[in-house]
Parts: structure tokens; sequence; C-alpha cells
């Protein structure tokens, strides 16, 4: 199941998805995060200190090996130079499971010892001085996007992904990638104007969105958001002290979470697995083909010299049903 935490910038959407990723490897589910936010903050909510938040392997820097991999055999895509952030697979290119180990984990994950388990953590990489000037964020996120086209997932194997804040997902076609949407909202105008556009940007796409009010402190608040969003508020959560130890880098065990915010939590689980049920891979594989369609003609074929709607195979839809590498 894969899953992404949206919200504006300060709404807690890093610090719920690094909840959300404890609690499922405290439920022994495997679990791969990633952080695909300008501001790279998911490994220190899972724990880590600043020095080993920053060695960890850039997924932007090592899209020539993730590119490589994943075009496997595939005919119709060239050459290595020919992939793009939104190539499809098609037959004889490699596919990415949860459970397994494969080149591009080695290159880009690293393990991330929690409570009682361990999560494979992939960062995008941080936004430097560098890139200022010659370079987008997207350019980053699109080695996320190219693993997400690429992967086969299956019930009780779950990857979360901390988006980039408010509604610059929109720029690539990475908001259709996920089984179910968490929109993480302050109770507050602007807490809840990244989910008007949020909701306005998705209508068309079948994009599953749920709101989770954050920092709410009374009943105001609750009802707040509920006039405000909807239906679509499944749960609010409020002050928590071992989330503020947490955030001195002195978190107490996991089991120690207040009752309210464990609740919180389980209505997630249970929220993003009955999302299994609806899951559609020809509407999958259709979106992924649309998205590479339109970056083509954009940008695409200049850039890379060729017709890239050649890329698409169109006897192919990815599933469970194909193995790990075709």
């Amino acid at each position: 199941m894969k899953i992404a935490f949206v919200g504006k910038g300060g709404s807690g959407k890093t610090t719920l998805s690094s909840l959300f990723i404890r609690h499922l490897v405290a439920d022994g589910g495997p679990v791969i995060a990633v952080d695909a936010d300008i501001n790279q903050h998911l490994g220190p909510a899972l724990g880590l200190d600043e020095a080993e938040a920053a060695g960890l392997p850039a997924m932007g820097d090592r899209l020539p090996l993730i590119k490589d991999y994943l075009r496997g055999s595939n005919p119709r895509v060239v050459s290595t130079e020919t992939v793009i952030k939104t190539t499809p697979p098609g037959a004889g290119s490699r596919l990415l499971r949860v459970r397994e180990n494969n080149p591009v984990y080695d290159a880009c994950a690293r393990p991330v010892e929690l409570d009682g388990g361990a999560v494979r953590l992939m960062v995008t990489g941080p936004f430097t001085d560098a890139d200022l000037g010659v370079s987008c964020y997207h350019s980053k996120t699109g080695a996320v996007e190219l693993c997400l086209n690429h992967l086969v997932d299956g019930p009780d194997e779950y990857v979360v992904v901390d988006m980039t804040a408010g509604s610059d997902s929109f720029a690539s076609g990475m908001f259709t990638r996920f089984d179910i949407t968490f929109l993480v909202a302050e109770p507050t105008r602007k807490g809840v104007s990244v989910y008007r556009q949020y909701k306005e940007y998705a209508r068309d796409f079948g994009v599953e969105l749920k709101v989770v009010g954050n920092k709410v402190q009374g009943r105001d608040d609750v009802d707040f958001l509920r006039a405000e969003v909807g239906d679509d508020l499944l749960v609010t959560v409020g002050h928590s002290d071992w989330v503020r130890a947490m955030e001195k880098g002195r978190p107490p065990r996991f089991e120690h979470l207040e009752d309210t915010n464990r609740e919180a939590l389980r209505l997630l689980r249970t929220t993003v697995d009955s999302a299994y049920e609806r899951r559609d891979w020809e509407r999958y594989t259709r979106q992924m083909v649309h998205f590479h369609l339109k970056n083509a003609e954009s940008w695409g074929n200049e850039r890379t010299g060729v017709d890239l709607a050649a890329q698409v195979d169109p006897g192919f839809v990815l599933g469970e049903s194909l193995t790990a590498s075709v």
C-alpha cells in the first residue's frame, strides 16, 4: 500500500508520517519510508541525529543507477539516457518489491532501527545552494516518481512518502501514485486552504483524500474542521507529550504514546488497509501513461532527442501478478 502525507508547511505532516511509520513497524509490517519534502526532516523525526540524517544517500544523486536498473531489457526504452521521471514500465522492465533486496535499495535505502523493528528509509536529498537558479526541486523527486511507477506492492506492505509542502505535489503526476493521501490540516483558514487546492486538483484523478486534523485543542477546533472539509475529516490529533519529548531528541518507547493518539494511528492503518479493496491497477497504469505523454510532449522529447511516446507498452498493466523482475 502506498501512502502520502501532504499539507502546508508547519502543519505537522512529517511528525504524523513518522508516527504512522513507527506504528506500522511496531505492528510488524514491512515499511519503506521516503522523504520527498524539500525540507528533509523525516530522518530526524525517526530518531536519527543530524550527522546520520546528513549522511543518508540522496536518491537524486543516484538517478543514473536507478534508471539503468529499472530499464532492464525493455526494448521500448532505447537507452538509460532516454529514461525520464515518468517513463512507465513495460515488458522487460525491472520492477521493485517492498520486501526484496535489489541494487536500488542497496544504493538508496538505509535501515533505521525503531522500537520493535526497522524501516527502510530513502531520501531525495536536500535542496542545496548549488541548486539555486539552475534546477528545481522536482528534478530530485523525479527519482521517487520513477521508483513508484515501477513498484509492485501488496496488502500488508507499506510505502509511506512524506511529500513536499503545499500544492507543489501537482508539478508532476506523483500525486496519483498513492492508494490514499492523508492531508494534515491545522484548524485555521490557512490550514484548510491547502485542502481545498488539493481537493480541486485531484478531483479528476480519483485520488482518495482524507484529512487528519492536527494541533486540535478542543471541540471548537473539531467543529471548524468538520465545517470546512466535511466527511473528508478522518480523525483529529491534539497535544502529545510523547511528540514533545521526541522533538527534543528524547523519545520514550513508542508503546508509551498516548492512548488517544495510538487510536488515531490505528484508524489511519484501518483506512489504508481498506483502500486496498478499491485498488485499480489498470487506472494506475493508465494515469502513469497519461502523465508520461504530457511530459514527453512538453519537454521530454526535446531533451532526449527521441519520441518518448514509443516507450509506452500498450499491452502492459502493472499488477501483483507480475514477477519482481520481468
